[in-house]
């Protein structure tokens, strides 16, 4: 037997029309195709959106939750919104804990339930009585009217939440743009400021090391000189290694104070210069010690006066023009000056004003004074200075280097604190989310009393 398998002529239309329709469906925006539940409503709410269980469409269309939400996000205020049915999807007793608890956002939960409407609130977004007062004000102006109930209530307490609608932009364009433009000038004048600034600084120290180097290279030159005049031939009989080792210290400083002055690019780069110097002179004082059999000199600083004089002797009282006396150390000849009634042989540097004292010259030749003395403890020279216009450097910073539950406004309790309209997830003190009484929330029934009409929560029975 053969079968034949005819095509219905309308079947083919028909199918196709459906699977239309169906696409069309899927396309539309606002229609919920989801079959409802806790998850789809927190999804719902994430997004700002104001949700609605298919099985109270009838009651609350999608276009009144479409208004309505459009009315929360004009707003922007964190009110999370929904409409579901009394059955066991949403249980009565945790229905708030637990849409507040998946969307994760902080403000004010308001449940349409079956007949019955109630609210919660984090402390940050809504003071709980205040939720109260505008949700029994709402469900008793409108006697069951959902739109009308919901509505009233977002007109009248969104004024006063705390925070912003979730999804919404905190921002406008002009709130980035703005600050973004004025952070370009600051930014544009602060370069100009700190370029100005660099090239000021540059033209100073320029100044300064032209300055110092005038007088490093008269005292590298004197050194030069001292070395020109010694009468001292290594190969000589007389001579032994601890001698050779003096003299060779002093050509090797000699040496370095040339090299360092000439690669000097910074005026604080100069005391390694006198510090060279220093410690060849010394080594000049040793040698002359070991040649006449004396005995060794004990490791002083230079002549105060000068340090071209040498390593001084011992200290001597003096006192600058116009300050108070204090000891400084002086070389053999300045301690007779002095012990004499004489003025001592004092190194002189040129300035605006003339000649002056090198401790009177001005900051510029702190790093010059602190190659010289700077060795000898860092009490030293602010002591031999004090009172001297040099002496301020030293007696401030170092100078050029020389110198040796509820929320209640947000969440706490060990956690971040939120405020209306963040993110804190299930991070949150299910004690401190409520409307009405503190302890009317997690295993208490919901309304447990005072919420709707004859003593119950929405009117007719507990949550």
């Amino acid at each position: 037997m053969r079968i034949v398998l005819r095509r219905s002529r309308a079947g083919g239309p028909a199918a196709v029309l459906a699977v239309l329709v169906g696409l069309l469906l899927l396309l539309l925006p606002g229609t919920a195709m989801a079959s409802g539940g806790l998850d789809d409503a927190a999804a719902s709410l994430k997004q700002g959106k104001v949700y609605v269980d298919p099985a109270m469409t009838g009651r609350f269309s999608q276009a009144q939750a479409d208004a309505l939400t459009k009315k929360i996000k004009d707003a922007d205020k964190p009110i999370m919104v929904a409409v579901v049915p009394d059955s066991s999807q949403y249980p009565a007793k945790s229905v708030f804990q637990d849409l507040r608890t998946k969307a994760g956002i902080t403000g004010v939960y308001a449940v349409w339930r079956g007949d019955q409407f109630a609210v919660r609130t984090d402390p940050s977004a809504l003071n709980g009585q205040t939720a109260r007062n505008y949700a029994q004000a709402a469900y008793d102006s409108h006697h069951g009217d959902i739109n009308g109930t919901l509505t009233d209530f977002v007109t009248n307490a969104a004024p006063k939440v705390s925070g912003h609608a979730p999804g919404s932009s905190k921002f406008s364009a002009a709130m980035i743009v703005v600050p973004l433009v004025l952070l370009a000038l600051v930014g544009v004048g602060a370069f100009l400021l700190v370029r100005r600034s660099r090239k000021l600084k540059a033209e100073k120290q320029a100044n300064e090391l032209r300055a110092l180097r005038t007088v490093v290279d008269e005292d590298i030159t004197a050194f030069g000189e001292e070395l020109e005049r010694l009468d001292f031939n290594p190969g000589a009989p007389g001579a032994d290694d601890a001698q050779r080792a003096d003299y060779t210290r002093a050509l090797d400083s000699y040496e370095s104070a040339k090299k360092l002055m000439d690669a000097a690019t910074r005026p604080e780069e100069v005391t390694a210069v006198t510090t060279a110097l220093e410690d060849g002179r010394f080594s000049l004082a040793t040698l002359a010690a070991r040649r006449e059999g004396r005995a060794l000199p004990e490791r002083r600083p230079p002549c105060f006066f000068d340090p071209r004089h040498g390593p001084s002797m011992q200290d001597a009282m003096w006192s600058p023009a116009g300050g108070a006396p204090r000891q400084v150390p002086v070389c053999a000849d300045d301690a007779m000056r002095l012990a004499s009634g004489l003025d001592p042989a004092i190194r002189t540097v040129q300035t605006d004003q003339g000649p002056q004292p090198y401790w009177n010259a001005g900051p510029v030749y702190g790093p010059w004074a602190g190659g010289y003395f700077g060795g000898y403890g860092s009490g030293l020279l602010p002591g031999l200075l004090v009172g001297t216009m040099l002496g301020s450097v030293f007696s401030g910073p170092p100078a050029y280097g020389y110198g040796d539950g509820g929320f209640d406004g947000g969440f706490d309790g060990g956690h971040e604190r939120y405020e209306g309209g963040d993110v804190s997830g299930g991070d949150f003190n299910s004690n401190d989310f409520g409307g009405f009484n503190s302890s009317d929330f997690g295993g208490s029934d919901f309304g447990g009393g005072d919420f709707g009409g004859g003593g119950d929560f929405g009117g007719g029975g507990d949550w």
